[in-house]
């Protein structure tokens, strides 16, 4: 036999004129609008302590509708108003019905009455193109917080202070002096020619090849490019004022990298060219069959992912002083003051970087990758060499290649 639900007297619902203040707006305490964690979720501090749903009397959750209301009764309401199921509605006992947390779900007629009467606003509730603007409104509020965010921390990381200027401006003289061909290398620059890098002649024992003419041609300009990379440390004072001893190991152990780092900002995506010291416009094939093999490949990938960078002259000649102090160079002495002197190039060139405002987003820890980057091309190359000084004449290798790349680490 079905229960019939009790009645409720004609008058005014406690449970509304308890849910207002006297003014008919409710107060949140000391202002605040944090929130509370509970075992059913999130309540907001406004709320008092087991604060009752004004429809039902569960446990309210928060304002929902204009009205403190529970889950359960703001999303009956949303989707009353939004399938338009009130018409539909309708009670057996003379709309009469006490809607609590037990009833609430035997009459849907009156559980929305209750809702119309404690001033649930049907107005606040959105229909689906609505709720589309809405959501696509905050997500555009959301980006534009974001954008500003962004903005405001940009322009609160600190800028380099004078000390840092007088070393930034020196190490950036220092690159700009030996640097070949400067800003005028691509008007200056000499393809090799196409036949040459495209034989290869001498087998090496990981299976590569070599083309002797390419090499032939690699090491005319080997030598000066080594030489400007010796030039830049000396112009530098904390690497001149090194012992002799640290300032060979600095200088073996960073030349390749260095070399690799001017040659990869010479990129040119048209061409798909490197330029070599300045003069010599090579193809990815030409620069691995002329004895990098491997090594050609990481370089010519560098210099794809630093053509994004937009690096200027100051930033590639603090990226040189990064990697020309490296306290993890083999038989230092002075590691100490290396490592101090490192320190300092790369707070100098963080704040730089932060002067110039670049606008891809993580830039600094990106571009530091990059160092790595350098350092994996640098060791590959020292592997790369041991095989090459085998398998190639002797006479083929210049001098100061030959002091500067023999004996190193692997």
């Amino acid at each position: 036999m079905e229960q019939k639900p009790s009645k409720v007297e004609c008058g005014s619902d406690p449970e509304e004129s308890s849910a207002r203040s006297p003014d008919g707006k409710r107060k949140r305490k000391n202002g605040q609008c944090s929130l509370k964690t509970s075992m059913s979720g999130y309540i907001p501090s406004y709320l008092d302590k087991d604060e009752q749903c004004v429809v039902c009397g569960d446990k309210a959750t928060g304002y929902h509708y204009r009205c403190i209301t529970c889950e359960g009764c703001k999303g009956f309401f949303r989707r009353t108003i939004q399938k338009n199921l009130h018409p539909t509605y309708s009670c057996k006992y003379d709309s009469c019905c006490v809607i609590d947390k037990i009833t609430r779900n035997q009459c849907q007629l009156c559980r929305f009455k209750k809702c119309i009467a404690v001033g649930m606003a049907m107005d606040l509730v959105l229909d689906d193109s609505k709720r589309v603007a809405k959501r696509k409104l905050i997500e555009q509020n959301r980006e534009r917080r974001r954008k500003e965010e962004m903005i405001r921390s940009l322009q609160q990381r600190p800028e380099p202070t004078p000390e840092e200027w007088d070393l930034i401006h020196v190490a950036t003289e220092a690159h700009r002096s030996t640097n070949a061909q400067g800003s005028h290398w691509k008007q200056r620059r000499k393809f090799l020619p196409d036949d040459i890098g495209q034989s290869p002649i001498v087998s090496m024992p990981d299976g590569d090849k070599v083309d002797l003419e390419a090499f032939s041609e690699f090491t005319k300009i080997i030598t000066p490019a080594i030489t400007r990379v010796v030039d830049f440390a000396k112009k530098l004072p904390m690497f001149s004022e090194l012992p002799c001893e640290d300032q060979i190991i600095l200088l073996k152990g960073c030349c390749m990298e260095i070399m690799s780092l001017r040659a990869a900002v010479r990129y040119d995506p048209e061409s798909d060219t490197l330029t070599l010291s300045g003069e010599m416009a090579v193809k990815r094939e030409q620069l691995k069959n002329g004895g990098l093999g491997v090594v050609s490949d990481a370089i010519f990938e560098l210099g794809k992912s630093l053509s994004a960078f937009n690096l200027d002259d100051t930033e590639v000649a603090l990226l040189q002083a990064v990697l020309l102090m490296s306290t993890d160079r083999s038989g230092l002495l002075c590691v100490d003051k290396i490592e101090k002197s490192q320190e300092a190039y790369l707070l100098a060139f963080e704040h730089y970087v932060n002067h110039r405002k670049h606008n891809i987003p993580h830039f600094w820890p990106k571009l530091l990758m990059k160092v790595t980057d350098l350092r994996m091309i640098g060791a590959c190359h020292a592997s790369r060499f041991l095989h090459m000084k085998v398998e190639c004449p002797t006479e083929l290798f210049p001098p100061l290649f030959l002091e500067v790349f023999e004996d190193q680490e692997v």
